[in-house]
């Protein structure tokens, strides 16, 4: 079967889905991953078809953190989902037996199956559905708002998010050839869908629809040959395992002031660190810190003492599934939201939000994670986490979808 696959936004919302390619490539299926330019090669070294989706992540964050007026902030986003909807449509030119989409680019993903006639199936790596149990991740932490206010408050954020795709499904509906006016379900859910995280951290709310599910994790792919550093091999073989610090996509060009507080912070805690330098650039000198830049984080972090991370789903993952301690410190959207379950599962102590980030508290924090309670808890959730097979869920699907001839 020649399965395509839709995802946008940071290397932590296209990481996870070249793990699941690869095991569908293993099954017997064609498959292609469509993203942004930034991770072609990230793609194709993990022995995944590439094809480009335009726009540029990065670029996208810094200019709505730069625009001065709501009227920009819309302009700039309108543009770069309007991109998106240009490259789906090119991108279907080249066929497809069926579509697997994440949560953000799904109404395009709709429209496409509907012009190629195809079957389009839900990969979605956050809570993407509203219910009473607690407020969807967004833009906003609201806090628990009660079941009421919960369910109300996710069913606006699904609505806010159809309205942002509006114009763009307009869009690559005139592209496709397609009648102008789009079905009431092309803003909305793909059906089936599969939710690509652990139900120990968040499980499936019993008032979600009968065909969504919750399958645990699917786990990033190591680039086909890729050998760790010879610097870093020799810098955890120096002494203690390390702490990791790395804020992912976040905090692009703050590094200089990031750096220096990390500096702080690690010598407070009288740990290693191995930092990471991400979209802010981070780079921090000094003995007993190595500065590195990607790394697959199932090689790194269980030879890690504890993950300082942003809280973002594919890292939250990542820490969980090597066993180690985690010091969230969440930025935005759904990161809070997985910081605080990482703390109730007693994995990581208190979140400490990335504005409230200051050297003492990141010291403290990382004090804390390195106790014994919390390597104990760590150590038993990892366990949990192994017998768990997300990508096995979505493969499950598929094959009740397997009805479509293979090309």
């Amino acid at each position: 079967m020649r399965i395509l696959i839709l995802t946008t936004g940071s290397r932590g919302d296209v990481a996870p889905f070249t793990g699941l390619g690869r095991r569908l490539v293993d099954a017997g299926h064609r498959v292609s991953l469509l993203a942004h330019p930034a991770f072609a090669t990230l793609i194709e070294s993990c022995g995944l078809e590439y094809r480009p989706l335009p726009g540029d992540p990065k670029e996208f964050v810094l200019a709505r953190s730069r625009a001065s007026s709501p009227e920009e902030t819309r302009a700039v986003t309108t543009a770069f989902v309007d991109g998106l909807a240009d490259g789906v449509a090119d991108a279907v030119a080249g066929g497809a037996d069926l579509l697997l989409t994440a949560f953000a680019p799904s109404p395009l993903a709709l429209t496409a199956g509907e012009a190629l006639g195809v079957p389009v199936l839900g990969t979605y790596l956050t809570p993407a559905f509203a219910t009473a149990r607690f407020p969807l991740p967004g833009p906003t932490d609201t806090g628990d708002l009660g079941p009421a206010g919960n369910l109300a408050a996710g069913r606006e954020r699904l609505r806010g998010a159809a309205r942002l795709f509006s114009g763009a499904v307009a869009r690559i509906r005139e592209r496709l050839g397609l009648p102008g006016t789009a079905p009431p379900e092309a803003l909305g859910h793909t059906r089936p869908v599969v939710h690509g995280y652990s139900p120990l951290l968040e499980p499936r709310p019993a008032d979600w629809p009968a065909h969504v599910e919750v399958g645990g994790f699917w786990w990033p792919a190591r680039p086909l040959g890729w050998q760790p550093p010879a610097e870093l091999v020799d810098f955890l073989q120096a002494g203690p395992a390390p702490v990791f610090i790395g804020f992912g996509s976040m905090a692009p060009e703050e590094g200089e002031r990031l750096g220096e507080l990390v500096t702080a912070a690690v010598r407070r805690a009288g740990v290693r660190a191995v930092v990471q330098a991400g979209w802010a650039g981070l780079t921090v000198a000094g003995d007993g810190i190595l500065s590195v830049g990607d790394l697959p984080h199932d090689w790194l972090f269980p030879r890690t003492a504890a993950v300082v991370h942003h809280a973002g789903a594919g890292t939250t993952g990542a820490a969980l599934r090597a066993g180690v301690p985690a010091v969230p410190v969440p930025v935005m959207i759904d990161q809070p939201f997985w910081a605080a379950r990482l703390h109730r599962l007693g994995v990581a102590p208190e979140t400490v939000p990335f504005a409230e980030l200051t050297a003492g508290r990141l010291a403290s924090a990382i004090t804390a994670a390195l106790a014994e309670p919390v390597r104990r808890r760590a150590a038993e959730v990892a366990g949990l986490v192994a017998g768990e097979d997300g990508a096995g869920a979505v493969l499950a699907h598929i094959d009740r979808l397997g009805e479509v001839p293979r090309r």
